[in-house]
């Protein structure tokens, strides 16, 4: 899988860790930034990385912050980004079950490493359960079309 991930100074840490067991579990990673702990404005990094998944050149996409809140709303500026906060597992599974996530974000001062590691790779291996949820997600497809 292509996926796109980007980080504020407070995610970076948790960026880096995510990059390093994502590679090793055999994805693309495409590192959209940042590159240091230096304070930085995350809204620009968090557009990239939903332009990417919107674009088809990132399956999906992780955005990181200090609690991910910032992060998420900034990922659903984008048309067609379907951005989740996911600082447990059962927020994660249900994010792609239920709303077909593409973007997850998460808090790099909320979770753990090792409970991020798991959240991730669920929130990487849950399906979208189509059925009733699809019509919902319809529904907010149609509504981004009249309200650009």
């Amino acid at each position: 899988m292509r996926i796109a991930i980007g980080a504020d100074h407070a995610g970076y840490e948790l960026k880096q860790h995510l990059i390093a067991m994502l590679t090793d579990d055999g994805h693309d990673v495409i590192d959209c930034g940042t590159h240091s702990t230096e304070s930085v404005d995350y809204p620009p990094i968090m557009f990239d990385v939903g332009r990417k998944v919107v674009q088809g050149n990132a399956d999906r996409g992780i955005v990181i912050g200090g609690s991910g809140q910032g992060e998420q709303i900034a990922a659903n500026k984008i048309k067609g980004v379907r951005a989740a906060l996911c600082n447990d597992e059962w927020t994660a599974r249900l994010s792609r079950q239920h709303n077909d996530a593409n973007v997850m974000a998460i808090g790099g001062r909320i979770v753990g490493l090792g409970l991020a590691q798991d959240i991730t790779r669920l929130w990487l291996a849950t399906p979208f359960e189509g059925g009733r949820h699809q019509r919902r997600i319809d529904l907010i497809n149609d509504l981004e079309r009249q309200y650009p």
